[in-house]
């Protein structure tokens, strides 16, 4: 019995550096019925003409040029021109691991439709690796060995934009790549969480994700913390807000600030609460800020956290369960 065809979508751009690392990564693959449709979004370097080089020694390897601009566009294209069962992404400046695609097809196979395969990923750079992408590593990996990659899903992306895999029908169900809001990764995470595809536990690392300074996710504006709020803000009110419930704010930063300017533009009306003396009883945006000691008055809330020190969310989580509150029903870390 044939095994079913993998569709790798994978849009690039001026990545000349790593293409070639990468779709050796992909050809090497131990599961070797797929096909990959790579998309080029106007590259002005050899990017183009590298990887139509692998698509003559290749027929598995199907490369294009972008009818119009950017990932979404590119990710479009290359789902169109795909007729796998399964559907996957990959990033160009990325390495698999030769069992990437055998692992998380298999994987679907025992679970079956309304899954998601995820697999661990493991940071590396040339140069120096930031303390923020090791941290997000072990955060990450940390949730999808246990497969609770949605309990947390308001803090960053829980889904790695190039290590999952589902079926297309499922895909299809979610929407594909319908939405034209970024983060684009980020947006197909929280519509995987909004219908309910379960993520499945592993403890393999699958994908090698690199780093460096010109990458997408540093360089472009659609990658700014301020799309990232409002992302968490908007599927917060479409999925998790209870309006028979209060809704409390707490922090007075700058996430707590901006996510204050959102919950008034929604007219979604909260109560504000933080620790810093300075601005308790003071107004921001016309609002009163309280003090945390509020919290016993507010009968039955949900919480939105905007606090993002270390050691503050955990006395927060202390104090929140100390009120038989319970996380990612009653109270979500957005940072």
């Amino acid at each position: 019995m044939q095994q079913p065809l993998i569709s790798i979508l994978t849009p690039f751009k001026n990545s000349s550096r790593f293409l070639d690392e990468c779709l050796q990564s992909i050809i090497s693959q131990t599961y070797t019925h797929w096909e990959l449709l790579i998309v080029d979004d106007h590259s002005t370097d050899e990017s183009y003409n590298l990887v139509a080089d692998f698509a003559q020694k290749d027929a598995r390897i199907k490369v294009f040029k972008n009818s119009g601009e950017g990932i979404i566009e590119a990710l479009r294209l290359a789902l169109d021109k795909s007729s796998g069962q399964l559907i996957t992404r990959m990033d160009s400046d990325d390495v698999m691991t030769p069992n990437k695609l055998e692992v998380m097809s298999q994987n679907l196979k025992i679970h079956g439709k309304g899954s998601i395969a995820l697999g661990l990923v493991n940071y590396f750079s040339e140069d120096h690796l930031g303390e923020g992408y090791s941290n997000y590593e072990q955060w990450l990996n940390g949730l999808t060995k246990k497969g609770t990659n949605y309990s947390e899903i308001y803090k960053e992306c829980v889904i790695p934009s190039p290590c999952w895999m589902v079926y297309r029908e499922d895909f299809m169900t979610c929407g594909a790549f319908d939405s034209t809001t970024y983060p684009e990764d980020y947006d197909l995470a929280f519509r995987f969480y909004k219908h309910s595809l379960k993520c499945i536990p592993t403890d393999q690392v699958l994908h090698h994700w690199r780093d460096y300074s010109s990458r997408t996710s540093r360089t472009d504006d659609h990658y700014a913390a301020n799309h990232f709020l409002k992302l968490k803000v908007d599927y917060f009110i479409k999925l998790d807000r209870d309006i028979n419930r209060p809704l409390v704010l707490w922090g007075a930063g700058f996430k707590g600030k901006f996510c204050a300017k959102l919950l008034k533009k929604n007219k979604m009306p909260f109560l504000w609460i933080c620790n810093n003396p300075k601005k308790i009883g003071k107004h921001i945006y016309k609002i009163e800020l309280y003090s945390v000691s509020a919290l016993s008055h507010f009968k039955n809330p949900q919480i939105i956290i905007t606090v993002a020190n270390k050691t503050s969310q955990k006395q927060i989580r202390s104090i929140l369960e100390n009120h038989h509150l319970e996380k990612a029903l009653d109270y979500f870390f957005f940072c």
